[in-house]
Protein backbone atom coordinates (compact mmCIF):
# COMPACT_ATOMS: atom_id res chain seq x y z
CA UNK A 1 0.00 0.00 0.00
CA UNK A 2 1.22 3.60 -1.23
CA UNK A 3 0.53 6.56 1.58
CA UNK A 4 -0.03 9.47 -0.64
CA UNK A 5 0.40 13.52 1.13
CA UNK A 6 -1.78 15.79 -1.98
CA UNK A 7 -2.34 19.80 -1.33
CA UNK A 8 -5.48 21.08 -0.27
CA UNK A 9 -6.73 24.43 -0.26
CA UNK A 10 -5.53 26.39 2.82
CA UNK A 11 -5.29 30.27 4.23
CA UNK A 12 -1.97 28.99 6.81
CA UNK A 13 0.45 31.18 4.67
CA UNK A 14 1.52 33.25 6.86
CA UNK A 15 1.66 30.62 9.76
CA UNK A 16 4.73 29.51 7.25
CA UNK A 17 6.23 32.17 6.32
CA UNK A 18 9.37 32.29 3.97
CA UNK A 19 12.62 30.90 4.65
CA UNK A 20 15.62 28.88 3.51
CA UNK A 21 17.13 25.42 4.53
CA UNK A 22 20.44 24.67 4.77
CA UNK A 23 20.54 24.08 0.72
CA UNK A 24 19.83 28.06 0.71
CA UNK A 25 16.32 26.99 -1.13
CA UNK A 26 13.41 28.73 -0.60
CA UNK A 27 10.65 26.91 1.33
CA UNK A 28 8.31 29.71 0.77
CA UNK A 29 6.01 27.38 -1.56
CA UNK A 30 6.28 24.75 2.05
CA UNK A 31 3.21 22.98 3.66
CA UNK A 32 1.46 22.95 7.03
CA UNK A 33 2.43 19.70 7.53
CA UNK A 34 5.99 20.18 8.41
CA UNK A 35 6.06 23.82 9.54
CA UNK A 36 3.52 23.13 12.07
CA UNK A 37 4.01 20.64 15.17
CA UNK A 38 1.26 19.32 17.32
CA UNK A 39 2.82 18.45 20.83
CA UNK A 40 6.21 19.12 19.13
CA UNK A 41 6.13 16.81 16.22
CA UNK A 42 5.27 18.18 12.47
CA UNK A 43 2.12 17.24 11.29
CA UNK A 44 3.40 14.96 8.51
CA UNK A 45 5.00 12.74 11.03
CA UNK A 46 2.24 12.51 13.47
CA UNK A 47 -0.39 11.60 10.81
CA UNK A 48 2.11 9.13 9.43
CA UNK A 49 2.46 6.92 12.85
CA UNK A 50 -1.33 7.42 13.14
CA UNK A 51 -2.09 5.50 10.23
CA UNK A 52 0.81 2.61 11.09
CA UNK A 53 -1.69 2.26 13.71
CA UNK A 54 -4.30 1.08 11.27
CA UNK A 55 -2.00 0.13 8.31
CA UNK A 56 0.93 -1.30 6.64
CA UNK A 57 2.51 0.67 3.70
CA UNK A 58 5.96 0.60 2.09
CA UNK A 59 5.82 3.89 0.08
CA UNK A 60 5.01 7.80 0.96
CA UNK A 61 4.54 9.59 -1.91
CA UNK A 62 4.80 13.82 -1.13
CA UNK A 63 4.00 16.66 -3.90
CA UNK A 64 7.07 18.01 -5.37
CA UNK A 65 8.70 20.72 -4.55
CA UNK A 66 8.52 20.34 -0.86
CA UNK A 67 11.79 20.03 0.57
CA UNK A 68 11.21 20.36 4.13
CA UNK A 69 9.11 17.88 4.00
CA UNK A 70 10.75 15.44 2.36
CA UNK A 71 13.49 15.58 4.34
CA UNK A 72 12.00 15.42 7.69
CA UNK A 73 9.90 12.46 6.28
CA UNK A 74 13.54 10.57 4.70
CA UNK A 75 15.33 11.27 7.88
CA UNK A 76 12.44 9.99 10.46
CA UNK A 77 11.30 6.89 8.32
CA UNK A 78 14.60 5.73 6.71
CA UNK A 79 13.52 1.94 6.35
CA UNK A 80 10.10 3.81 3.93
CA UNK A 81 10.35 4.46 0.29
CA UNK A 82 9.75 8.40 -0.04
CA UNK A 83 9.06 9.53 -3.23
CA UNK A 84 8.02 12.64 -4.91
CA UNK A 85 5.39 13.15 -7.62
CA UNK A 86 4.05 15.87 -9.96
CA UNK A 87 0.85 16.76 -8.58
CA UNK A 88 0.20 19.53 -11.09
CA UNK A 89 0.23 16.64 -13.64
CA UNK A 90 -0.48 13.25 -12.25
CA UNK A 91 -4.52 13.86 -11.08
CA UNK A 92 -4.29 10.23 -9.62
CA UNK A 93 -3.64 11.07 -6.51
CA UNK A 94 -5.03 14.14 -5.81
CA UNK A 95 -8.75 14.59 -7.80
CA UNK A 96 -11.23 12.49 -5.32
CA UNK A 97 -13.58 12.49 -8.21
CA UNK A 98 -11.36 9.58 -9.81
CA UNK A 99 -11.96 6.97 -6.93
CA UNK A 100 -11.21 3.44 -8.25
CA UNK A 101 -11.46 0.14 -6.45
CA UNK A 102 -9.40 -0.67 -3.89
CA UNK A 103 -8.38 2.51 -3.04
CA UNK A 104 -9.51 5.11 -0.70
CA UNK A 105 -9.81 8.53 -0.42
CA UNK A 106 -10.15 11.00 2.70
CA UNK A 107 -12.85 13.33 1.32
CA UNK A 108 -15.86 13.34 -1.51
CA UNK A 109 -15.59 16.72 -2.41
CA UNK A 110 -12.96 18.41 -5.59
CA UNK A 111 -9.70 19.09 -4.11
CA UNK A 112 -10.05 22.79 -4.86
CA UNK A 113 -12.46 22.97 -1.93
CA UNK A 114 -12.08 22.76 1.85
CA UNK A 115 -13.34 20.00 4.23
CA UNK A 116 -13.65 19.47 7.75
CA UNK A 117 -14.07 16.28 8.81
CA UNK A 118 -13.98 12.89 7.90
CA UNK A 119 -13.46 9.57 8.99
CA UNK A 120 -11.39 6.95 7.56
CA UNK A 121 -12.72 3.55 7.79
CA UNK A 122 -10.18 0.86 8.72
CA UNK A 123 -9.73 -1.97 5.57
CA UNK A 124 -7.28 -2.75 3.02
CA UNK A 125 -6.61 -0.20 0.58
CA UNK A 126 -3.93 -0.19 -2.50
CA UNK A 127 -3.80 3.59 -1.72
CA UNK A 128 -4.44 5.81 1.25
CA UNK A 129 -4.74 9.45 -0.04
CA UNK A 130 -4.70 12.34 2.95
CA UNK A 131 -4.63 16.18 2.54
CA UNK A 132 -1.32 17.66 3.73
CA UNK A 133 -3.28 20.09 5.93
CA UNK A 134 -5.12 17.66 8.04
CA UNK A 135 -4.53 16.06 11.64
CA UNK A 136 -5.07 12.56 12.21
CA UNK A 137 -6.93 11.15 15.20
CA UNK A 138 -7.41 7.06 16.03
CA UNK A 139 -10.55 6.18 17.64
CA UNK A 140 -11.07 3.14 19.60
CA UNK A 141 -14.70 3.44 19.68
CA UNK A 142 -15.31 3.01 16.20
CA UNK A 143 -11.99 1.37 15.02
CA UNK A 144 -11.13 4.09 12.45
CA UNK A 145 -8.70 7.03 12.08
CA UNK A 146 -10.56 10.22 11.97
CA UNK A 147 -9.14 13.35 10.84
CA UNK A 148 -9.69 17.15 10.75
CA UNK A 149 -8.60 19.88 8.06
CA UNK A 150 -6.91 22.98 9.25
CA UNK A 151 -8.61 25.43 6.09
CA UNK A 152 -7.95 29.02 8.56
CA UNK A 153 -5.53 30.03 11.24
CA UNK A 154 -8.23 29.20 13.82
CA UNK A 155 -8.72 25.92 12.78
CA UNK A 156 -5.55 24.88 14.03
CA UNK A 157 -5.83 26.69 16.88
CA UNK A 158 -8.88 24.60 17.84
CA UNK A 159 -6.89 21.72 16.62
CA UNK A 160 -4.54 22.59 19.66
CA UNK A 161 -6.94 22.69 22.30
CA UNK A 162 -8.43 19.39 21.10
CA UNK A 163 -5.00 17.62 21.26
CA UNK A 164 -4.01 19.13 24.16
CA UNK A 165 -7.24 18.03 26.06
CA UNK A 166 -7.51 14.68 24.26
CA UNK A 167 -3.87 13.44 24.54
CA UNK A 168 -2.37 15.47 27.55
CA UNK A 169 -4.17 13.64 30.29
CA UNK A 170 -1.88 13.86 33.34
CA UNK A 171 1.73 15.37 34.83
CA UNK A 172 4.59 14.07 32.78
CA UNK A 173 7.23 16.50 33.62
CA UNK A 174 10.99 15.84 32.73
CA UNK A 175 13.47 15.47 35.95
CA UNK A 176 15.27 17.61 33.72
CA UNK A 177 12.84 20.62 33.97
CA UNK A 178 13.47 23.04 36.96
CA UNK A 179 10.04 24.19 38.78
CA UNK A 180 10.51 27.31 41.45
CA UNK A 181 9.10 25.57 44.47
CA UNK A 182 6.89 28.68 44.59
CA UNK A 183 5.19 27.91 41.69
CA UNK A 184 1.52 25.72 40.62
CA UNK A 185 1.04 23.25 38.44
CA UNK A 186 -2.31 22.62 37.75
CA UNK A 187 -4.12 20.09 35.96
CA UNK A 188 -2.45 18.11 33.16
CA UNK A 189 1.08 19.23 32.16
CA UNK A 190 3.58 17.72 29.81
CA UNK A 191 7.13 19.68 30.33
CA UNK A 192 9.94 18.69 28.52
CA UNK A 193 13.67 18.46 29.12
CA UNK A 194 15.59 21.53 30.56
CA UNK A 195 12.61 23.55 31.14
CA UNK A 196 12.99 26.36 33.60
CA UNK A 197 9.57 27.79 35.40
CA UNK A 198 10.64 30.61 37.76
CA UNK A 199 9.12 31.83 40.87
CA UNK A 200 5.39 32.47 42.17
CA UNK A 201 4.32 31.23 38.47
CA UNK A 202 1.23 29.22 38.01
CA UNK A 203 0.79 26.86 35.07
CA UNK A 204 -2.88 25.61 34.45
CA UNK A 205 -3.27 22.69 32.16
CA UNK A 206 -3.80 20.97 29.83
CA UNK A 207 -0.65 22.91 28.96
CA UNK A 208 2.67 21.72 26.44
CA UNK A 209 6.36 23.45 27.18
CA UNK A 210 8.84 22.19 24.86
CA UNK A 211 12.26 21.94 25.57
CA UNK A 212 14.49 24.04 26.55
CA UNK A 213 11.74 26.92 27.35
CA UNK A 214 12.02 29.85 30.19
CA UNK A 215 8.62 31.26 31.71
CA UNK A 216 9.48 34.30 34.00
CA UNK A 217 8.36 35.25 37.44
CA UNK A 218 4.74 35.28 38.56
CA UNK A 219 3.86 34.93 34.90
CA UNK A 220 0.54 32.83 34.05
CA UNK A 221 0.17 30.09 31.05
CA UNK A 222 -2.74 28.22 30.59
CA UNK A 223 -4.34 25.95 27.72
CA UNK A 224 -1.25 26.60 25.38
CA UNK A 225 1.51 24.81 23.61
CA UNK A 226 4.97 26.33 23.49
CA UNK A 227 7.37 25.14 21.08
CA UNK A 228 11.22 24.60 21.60
CA UNK A 229 13.00 27.18 23.51
CA UNK A 230 10.11 29.57 23.87
CA UNK A 231 10.75 32.77 26.40
CA UNK A 232 7.80 34.19 28.48
CA UNK A 233 9.18 36.78 30.61
CA UNK A 234 8.17 38.30 34.28
CA UNK A 235 4.18 38.78 35.09
CA UNK A 236 3.04 38.05 31.75
CA UNK A 237 -0.43 36.44 30.61
CA UNK A 238 -0.69 33.88 28.13
CA UNK A 239 -4.07 31.99 27.36
CA UNK A 240 -5.06 28.96 24.79
CA UNK A 241 -2.16 29.92 22.26
CA UNK A 242 -0.03 28.57 20.41
CA UNK A 243 3.87 29.22 19.84
CA UNK A 244 5.82 27.86 17.00
CA UNK A 245 9.44 27.86 19.03
CA UNK A 246 12.30 30.54 19.77
CA UNK A 247 9.86 33.20 20.40
CA UNK A 248 10.91 35.73 23.25
CA UNK A 249 8.17 37.14 24.83
CA UNK A 250 9.16 40.01 27.13
CA UNK A 251 7.44 41.34 30.55
CA UNK A 252 4.23 42.41 31.43
CA UNK A 253 2.57 41.04 27.76
CA UNK A 254 -0.63 39.68 27.63
CA UNK A 255 -1.09 37.17 24.31
CA UNK A 256 -4.79 35.07 24.37
CA UNK A 257 -6.15 33.36 21.71
CA UNK A 258 -3.07 33.57 19.13
CA UNK A 259 -1.10 31.49 17.02
CA UNK A 260 2.91 33.01 17.11
CA UNK A 261 5.00 31.90 14.39
CA UNK A 262 8.81 30.79 14.82
CA UNK A 263 11.17 33.07 16.28
CA UNK A 264 8.83 36.00 16.92
CA UNK A 265 9.67 38.99 19.83
CA UNK A 266 7.28 41.03 21.55
CA UNK A 267 8.61 44.06 23.37
CA UNK A 268 7.10 44.71 26.92
CA UNK A 269 3.97 46.03 28.09
CA UNK A 270 2.44 44.34 24.63
CA UNK A 271 -0.34 41.70 23.63
CA UNK A 272 -3.04 40.37 21.38
CA UNK A 273 -6.43 41.90 22.45
CA UNK A 274 -9.15 38.95 21.67
CA UNK A 275 -12.61 40.14 21.80
CA UNK A 276 -14.09 42.99 19.68
CA UNK A 277 -16.05 45.56 22.32
CA UNK A 278 -19.34 44.72 20.53
CA UNK A 279 -18.49 41.08 21.28
CA UNK A 280 -19.64 39.62 18.22
CA UNK A 281 -17.83 37.47 15.76
CA UNK A 282 -14.44 37.98 14.36
CA UNK A 283 -13.40 38.44 11.21
CA UNK A 284 -10.21 37.72 9.56
CA UNK A 285 -8.88 38.98 6.75
CA UNK A 286 -7.37 36.01 3.78
CA UNK A 287 -5.48 36.99 0.19
CA UNK A 288 -7.51 38.87 -2.01
CA UNK A 289 -8.77 40.96 0.66
CA UNK A 290 -11.69 39.13 1.58
CA UNK A 291 -13.16 38.86 5.00
CA UNK A 292 -13.82 35.40 6.57
CA UNK A 293 -16.18 35.17 9.36
CA UNK A 294 -13.97 32.68 12.64
CA UNK A 295 -17.80 32.35 14.04
CA UNK A 296 -15.93 32.55 17.22
CA UNK A 297 -16.19 35.90 19.37
CA UNK A 298 -12.74 34.96 20.85
CA UNK A 299 -9.27 35.05 18.47
CA UNK A 300 -6.55 37.03 18.86
CA UNK A 301 -3.92 37.39 16.44
CA UNK A 302 -1.69 35.34 14.13
CA UNK A 303 1.82 36.46 13.92
CA UNK A 304 4.11 35.39 11.05
CA UNK A 305 7.31 33.67 11.69
CA UNK A 306 10.36 36.09 12.05
CA UNK A 307 8.77 38.99 13.29
CA UNK A 308 9.49 42.14 15.36
CA UNK A 309 6.16 43.41 17.83
CA UNK A 310 7.82 46.59 19.84
CA UNK A 311 7.10 47.67 23.26
CA UNK A 312 3.69 48.81 24.36
CA UNK A 313 1.75 47.48 20.89
CA UNK A 314 -1.92 46.38 20.76
CA UNK A 315 -2.77 43.80 18.13
CA UNK A 316 -6.47 43.93 17.83
CA UNK A 317 -8.56 40.78 17.44
CA UNK A 318 -8.44 39.04 14.17
CA UNK A 319 -5.58 40.86 12.85
CA UNK A 320 -2.42 38.92 10.64
CA UNK A 321 0.90 40.21 11.26
CA UNK A 322 2.93 39.02 8.08
CA UNK A 323 5.73 37.07 8.31
CA UNK A 324 9.56 39.45 8.65
CA UNK A 325 6.82 42.51 9.70
CA UNK A 326 8.52 45.05 12.21
CA UNK A 327 5.98 46.79 14.14
CA UNK A 328 7.42 50.26 16.14
CA UNK A 329 6.62 50.82 19.57
CA UNK A 330 3.83 52.07 20.87
CA UNK A 331 0.86 51.24 17.43
CA UNK A 332 -2.52 49.97 17.51
CA UNK A 333 -2.26 46.99 14.99
CA UNK A 334 -5.41 47.27 13.05
CA UNK A 335 -7.01 47.36 9.73
CA UNK A 336 -4.53 50.51 8.75
CA UNK A 337 -1.77 49.85 10.78
CA UNK A 338 1.90 50.92 10.84
CA UNK A 339 4.94 48.23 10.00
CA UNK A 340 8.04 48.72 8.59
Amino acid sequence: MKLVFYKKVHHLDQLIGSRYDDSNRNTSNECPASSLKMLGEPLILRNINMVRKKANFNKILIPNGLHNALRIVQDAFPQIDVEEFNDEKDDRFYDDHKKTEGSTTVSSLPSSQPFYSKVIIGGKYEDLKIPLNVCLHYSQNIDSLFMESIIYPWDFLNLVQKVLHEEVTQNIISPNASIAKSSIIEGPCLIEDDVKIDDFCKIKGPIYIGKGSFVGMSSLIRNCMLGNETRIGFNCEIGRSYFAGHDKISHQNVILDSIIGDNVWFGGYSGTANVLLTQGNIKYEISGGKLVDTETNHFGAVVGNDSAIGASVIILPGRQVPHNTMIQAGTIFGKKHSAI
